[in-house]
């Protein structure tokens, strides 16, 4: 009978060479046969997963080895790599947890469609994050889940994800302009002091029913006169503030 090719990886291996020496091979062959061995331990395929040369068959073998692949940090060592196939990483993505999910969104060397698969599984799961869960990732996350934090019931998630260094005016904007936008992220945005300073996040807030009447007549004295005009032909306005616009434009207009 025919042997498979993890078969004869795993027969391959010298009988005279330890594990954690065959770690650091050079040969293909080798690292993949000692990556389907089901001697293998945490703390050495944790040690593999540290080498950024380790080969895709390897990676894909680690990824088949019951007796690591079952270690949380090994499966996450595996979806981080670098040179993990898609075809691997993007399944496995599935079984991490919320702050794990964090970390591959955020981690530098991890591919952008990976980071993306990541951060959009984070914000899919994230009605069934524990309240503490949430106020945690609010603070640290990508901009991506930050964004979809802005509408939490919790004002203290919500805040800590308007304060998240990854959040950007075009996220924020966005978010203002979506039917889940709640009155306590636009009170909390007309008098933050870095974005109410933001003439896009200006025009966004005219354009909020929620928004205090008292950051109405402010903004709209501070915004140019072409994004107040854009602003009463674009934005769907209430009366008041319809009427009240078009005064403070006429007003200005006249100067």
């Amino acid at each position: 009978m025919k042997e498979s090719p993890a078969a004869s990886r795993k027969a391959a291996l010298p009988q005279d060479v330890s594990l954690d020496q065959l770690i650091h091979d050079q040969s293909r062959e080798i690292l993949s046969a000692v990556a389907a061995d089901f001697r293998l331990t945490e703390d050495l395929a944790l040690a593999m997963l540290n080498r950024r040369d380790l080969p895709r068959e390897a990676l894909e073998e680690l990824n088949k080895n019951g007796a690591v692949v079952k270690h949380r940090k090994v499966r996450l060592a595996i979806v981080m790599h670098p040179r993990t196939p898609r075809h691997v990483s993007i399944p496995a993505i599935r079984h991490l947890y919320a702050f794990e999910l964090m970390q591959v969104a955020s981690f530098p060397a991890v591919a952008a469609d990976v980071k993306r698969v990541a951060a959009e599984t984070l914000v899919g799961r994230l009605k069934t994050v524990s309240s503490g869960e949430r106020f945690g990732l609010a603070k640290q996350c990508p901009g991506r889940v930050a964004a979809a934090l802005l509408f939490d019931a919790e004002e203290r998630t919500m805040r800590a994800a308007l304060a998240n260094s990854h959040m950007t005016e075009a996220l924020l904007v966005k978010a203002l302009r979506s039917d889940e936008a709640t009155e306590i992220l636009v009170v909390a945005v007309s008098h933050d002091q870095k974005w109410a300073r933001r003439n896009d996040v200006k025009t966004a807030l005219l354009g909020h029913d929620k928004t205090p009447f008292d950051k109405i007549v402010q903004f709209a004295a501070e915004l140019p006169l072409r994004m107040l005009k854009d602003v009463l032909h674009t934005a769907k306005l209430s009366e008041q503030v319809k009427k009240y616009l078009q005064s403070v434009l006429e007003r200005r207009q006249k100067r």
